[in-house]
């Protein structure tokens, strides 16, 4: 007999179905034994009644098994509002045990939030499935498969970016891979697909999206982690509102049909200086606690930051990326290396319940652009042509103006989900020192390995 899902019992009340799952929970009553079976699509009650009742009380919370009974309808006080198959409940006929649990390090029926967070990450494969993970987790999914379809919509190509590439400055520390075939060299792991996606506006796509991993070797916080994914977006020949004005409609369009309620649209507009000014910072939560209370997301962008701020050794660095345009107005001030403090960039940061949800610019698209912002920040000329000599090239070829953005995908399903920390909408999360779920890892290489890389360890 085919296997049913636990959901689709509401739809064959008086029919003998086949469900597999997980036992959440054992109840004990003289002679009938009560479980609670789970499924992905959710959990209903089983009643086992003589023989089959005997095999039953043999079973342990997490067991997965295979039940054949029938559907049955309960009524009145019987029925379990707290469940969505709470109206039916199977009378178990037959039971096979497909594997055994031993007893779960913590309480996966319960919400695991109060776990200690090194033992939930050493089972995450156990904690993700808890209801509020597994919820979790299907929210980011059901948001990026929207995201994906509102932007197949709007004709942007789906491009994937490489995961080896170079060592560039885009504002954090690099995680490095040494080359095997190359002694003595280095990929690093993108930190975002920045050159790559201007690259391919070079290359005449025009409109190219991708669900990109980022990975950064920066503080660990909350809200931020060694890898994370964003929505990575860019468009040709478009200026700074086209951008913004795409990204607003998709943010609301999305959130929207996910059933959440925006509380402005369009989206407040307040200048970097504004910001700092009325909030002390660049980002800020604009809901009332009515609003929080319900679930509200109150979107912002904050615009005209600063090109340029200075280093602790008194140098200038760029504020965001290096591959922004400044404002039309300060472009001359770029170029002649002067007024350097009060350039703008076209940069713009996207809001969300205090989180900085994403962020993007229109770019630079011609060589001498990008040379006067690297000369600014002390480049030789010889240095900038090691940096970034291929962007330098490929903006010599044809390289149409162009914007985009990055949406952190983590940041959106902790405001959907109305999670505080990172790790509860990711699926294998890091410790907060930097440990790979499960895993394990970072962990020592063999001698053989690190002489295959040409490395030695000096620890």
């Amino acid at each position: 007999m085919k296997r049913s899902m636990i959901k689709e019992t509401l739809e064959k009340v008086g029919e003998v179905v086949v469900l597999k799952g997980w036992v959440n929970s054992i109840r004990e009553h003289g002679k009938v034994v009560f479980i609670d079976l789970r499924d992905r699509t959710g959990m209903v009650q089983v009643v086992f009644w003589g023989e089959v009742a005997v095999a039953a009380k043999a079973l342990g919370v997490e067991y997965v098994v295979e039940i054949e009974g029938l559907v049955k309808q309960r009524s009145g006080s019987n029925v379990n509002a707290e469940i969505e198959t709470g109206s039916v409940e199977i009378e178990g006929q037959k039971l096979t045990v497909i594997n055994e649990s031993k007893t779960p390090p913590f309480e996966i029926n319960k919400d695991t939030s109060a776990v200690d967070e090194a033992v939930r990450l050493k089972y995450r494969y156990l904690d993700l499935r808890s209801a509020r993970v597994q919820k979790n987790i299907k929210l980011r999914s059901e948001f990026v498969r929207r995201v994906r379809e509102f932007l197949f919509g709007q004709d942007f190509t789906e491009i994937e970016t490489p995961l080896l590439t170079k060592s560039t400055p885009e504002g954090s520390r690099d995680f490095v891979v040494p080359s095997r075939l190359q002694p003595g060299k280095f990929y690093a792991l993108p930190q975002s697909p920045q050159q790559y996606k201007q690259l391919l506006m070079t290359a005449g796509f025009e409109k190219y999206f991708q669900t990109a991993r980022a990975i950064r070797d920066e503080d660990l916080r909350a809200d931020r982690g060694f890898e994370h994914t964003q929505i990575d977006l860019e468009m040709s020949f478009v200026e700074r509102d086209d951008v913004m004005n795409l990204v607003e409609e998709m943010m609301i369009t999305v959130a929207e049909e996910m059933g959440y309620q925006i509380k402005e649209k369009p989206f407040p507009r307040i200048t970097y200086k504004e910001s700092m000014a009325k909030y002390g910072a660049d980002k800020f939560d604009l809901r009332t606690e009515e609003e929080v209370k319900n679930g509200v997301l109150a979107f912002a962008w904050v615009v005209e930051f600063p090109f340029f701020e200075k280093t602790d050794d008194g140098k200038w660095t760029f504020s965001h990326n290096p591959f922004s345009m400044p404002i039309s107005e300060h472009l001359d001030d770029l170029m002649e290396g002067k007024n350097i403090g009060e350039i703008k960039t076209t940069q713009y940061d996207l809001i969300c319940n205090g989180y900085e949800a994403g962020g993007g610019s229109i770019r630079a698209h011609k060589a001498e652009i990008l040379e006067a912002t690297y000369k600014v920040m002390g480049y030789s000329a010889e240095e900038t042509r090691e940096s970034v000599g291929h962007m330098l090239e490929a903006f010599q070829l044809g390289t149409p103006p162009h914007g985009g953005i990055a949406l952190g995908v983590e940041r959106m399903i902790m405001n959907l989900a109305n999670e505080k920390y990172l790790r509860e909408v990711q699926a294998f999360p890091m410790t907060g020192s930097g440990q790979t779920s499960v895993m394990e890892a970072p962990s020592e290489l063999s001698e053989k390995q690190l002489k295959e890389l040409s490395l030695k360890s000096v620890m």
